[in-house]
This record gives C-alpha cells, sequence and structure tokens, in this order.
C-alpha cells in the first residue's frame, strides 16, 4: 500500500502506479469506472467485486472490457491495496468504510453514503448514518468547486448526477455575486434510464421507458441537499425520466434581485470555468446544439454550460448537461482520485466523445 502524501507526490512524479480494486463493480457506473480504470496510466486494478457476478469474467457484463483477463470475485476478501473504489448502492459504505481503510489508504465512495456534511441531514434527506465520525473527513469529488480540498484527501465522496449538472450551471452566479441566496431558483432536471442503475426495476425498463418525460420526482428529490450544501441556496428542483439512456440535463429558471447584462455572465463563467479542462461553454452559438446537450458530452468527463438571458422577465436561463454515469459518477470520481494523488488531472479521462451518435 501506499504510505502517505510524500509517497503519493513521488509516484506522481516519477509516473508509477498505485494500486486499485472496485467494490460493487458489476453494475453500470461500476463498467465505467474499470472502463477509465482499465486505461488510465496510474492505476493497476486488482480485484472487482459482485456478490451476483462471482467467478465470472469482466468482460462478460460489461462488453467494452471483453479481452481482459478481469474476474469478478465476492466482496468480503480483499488485497490491501493503494486505492478502493466502491461503486455500491447507498448504505453499503457507511456500513464497512472502517473495514475499507484496513485495506486500502484512499477510499473514493461513488454512493451517496458521504457527499453530506452532517448527521443531521442524513436524518433530514435519507435514513440516518451509521459512521457519522467519517462526515467531517469526507471531501466532495467535484474539483470545479473543492479542488484545494482534495489534494491529498483520503476519503472522496461522489457527487450526485442531477446535483452536479445543478451545481456546475449555477454556481458561476454564487461566485460573482449574481446571485446572494434569496432569489427563487426553479430547477428542471432530465435525466437518462442508466440513473436507475442496473437493476433499476419496471420503471426504468424499456417498455415503460420509451418514449416518455414522465416526472419522478416532482419535489423533495434528495440531490437538493447536495445544491443547498454547496450553493448555500433551496431551489425548487424537479426531475423528469427521459427517453435516453445517459445524460442529465438541467434548466435552472433564475430571477436575480438586480439587473444583469450578458457580460456580466459572459464575465461570471468565464472565470470559473476557461481554465477547466472538463467544463466547455454552449450559449447560443452557432449550429445545431447551441446549448447544452448530453447527446454533445456521451461517454465523457465534460460537463457543458450555457445561459440566455430573458430581460422581459428578470430573468436569466441556465442550461448544463452531463453524462450521469461520468461526469455524474465515474468520471467524476477518477478525476478527483487524481487531484487527491496527484497525477495528471486529465490522465484516463481523454476521451472527447463521438459525433454523430443515436440516444444516449
Amino acid at each position: 500500500m501506499a504510505t502517505g502524501a510524500g509517497t503519493r507526490e513521488e509516484e506522481a512524479e516519477s509516473g508509477e502506479t498505485v494500486t486499485a480494486s472496485v467494490i460493487g463493480g458489476s453494475g453500470f457506473t461500476g463498467g465505467e469506472l474499470l472502463r477509465i480504470l482499465a486505461g488510465h496510466p496510474n492505476f493497476e486494478i486488482r480485484e472487482v467485486t459482485s456478490r451476483s457476478k462471482a467467478g465470472k469474467s469482466v468482460g462478460s457484463v460489461h462488453p467494452p472490457l471483453r479481452g481482459t483477463d478481469l474476474r469478478f470475485s465476492e466482496p468480503d476478501d480483499f488485497e490491501s491495496v493503494d486505492v478502493l473504489f466502491a461503486a455500491t448502492p447507498h448504505g453499503v459504505s457507511m456500513g464497512r468504510i472502517d473495514d475499507f481503510f484496513e485495506i486500502a489508504d484512499t477510499v473514493v465512495d461513488l454512493s451517496a453514503d458521504f457527499r453530506l456534511d452532517t448527521e443531521a441531514q442524513y436524518d433530514e434527506w435519507y435514513d440516518g448514518h451509521d459512521a457519522p465520525e467519517y462526515l467531517e473527513r469526507a471531501e466532495y469529488a467535484l474539483p470545479e468547486i473543492n479542488r484545494d480540498n482534495l489534494s491529498g484527501a483520503d476519503l472522496i465522496a461522489g457527487g450526485g448526477c442531477n446535483a452536479t449538472a445543478t451545481i456546475l450551471g449555477l454556481y458561476p452566479l454564487f461566485e460573482h455575486d449574481i446571485l446572494e441566496g434569496g432569489e427563487q431558483i426553479v430547477v428542471d432536471v432530465k435525466v437518462g434510464s442508466s440513473e436507475g442503475g442496473a437493476g433499476g426495476g419496471d420503471a426504468s425498463s424499456h417498455p415503460e421507458r420509451s418514449g416518455v418525460v414522465r416526472p419522478y420526482a416532482p419535489t423533495g428529490h434528495r440531490h437538493e441537499a447536495e445544491i443547498e450544501q454547496f450553493l448555500g441556496t433551496s431551489v425548487a428542483f424537479t426531475c423528469h425520466a427521459v427517453d435516453m439512456v445517459r445524460g442529465a440535463s438541467a434548466t435552472n429558471h433564475v430571477f436575480p434581485s438586480g439587473p444583469v447584462s450578458k457580460g456580466d455572465l459572459w464575465s461570471a463563467y468565464r472565470d470559473c470555468y476557461e481554465d477547466e479542462p472538463f467544463v466547455r461553454m454552449a450559449a447560443g452559438g452557432s449550429g445545431v446544439y447551441r446549448y447544452p446537450e448530453p447527446k454533445s458530452v456521451a461517454g465523457t468527463n465534460m460537463a457543458e454550460v450555457g445561459f440566455e438571458l430573458d430581460p422581459a422577465n428578470k430573468r436569466v436561463v441556465v442550461f448544463s448537461a452531463i453524462d450521469n454515469m461520468m461526469k455524474g459518477s465515474a468520471g467524476q470520481a477518477v478525476h478527483a482520485a487524481n487531484v487527491a494523488l496527484g497525477f495528471e488531472e486529465t490522465a484516463g479521462l481523454e476521451f472527447a466523445g463521438l459525433h454523430p451518435v443515436g440516444a444516449p
């Protein structure tokens, strides 16, 4: 295993690899995580676990990984590794976090188990928390808003895909005092079926999902807690299930208390994102895809952000789009791990996407 921050920096500088295992690797997000790690210059995959697929080849479950010699193992016995990625359902990691740190120096959790700051938040939004002593230790895995704190972190908490899209869209408005926190904000997110996971049930089956624009969380979505935590405001938040596989698209209706010009908006977004490797602007230019579109970022760790000004209604409409399994989960986790371990931020995440593609 690695032995601390100094060793991590030396490994990063020398180009050496660290060992990694994935627990819960048979789901959609686990597959994306494995796809990234398999092509990452600094990670060596040691083990992949799945209770339901133990003994099967990873390629039999995740076709892009056919030809690898990886096989799923039972999740009870692990070799020691430098980094453990947990792609498990909510509630699993908080119950096993002590065990995880027995076998790994760094834990990257892709569930909701460590996203929020306090036990009281978990009591309100989830079903409580089994290991609240770890909450202050965890760092939110979105480098665009938490890069400094991620450096050297040993417990990384992946963000929710809907929250990620919303936060990236709205963040510059708060950073540049266009919004102060008391304004009305209405958020409408449309998400693909992969958000429900490989075991998404009837609601995510093709006959039920095909052709729909179905509200499934009109109010009270749990990701509101993350948005409130990191932006310091509440939002009126609604989610729709739509007929696509990958993607989360957020349309944010914002009503600033004072006058705002397009120049103000461009200054805010450029200042926050022009040097970010995984955020690009799409704000009413030419061509077919004039605003952020999940299809444009499918399979990538990229987020698209854009806006339009509505002076007649004193409204700013902010758009953001991500691939929910990449920037909203596996890609975000690897990006954060790169920062924490001192690797090149873009390592393993350079794929720029495809065009044209079918339904994402």
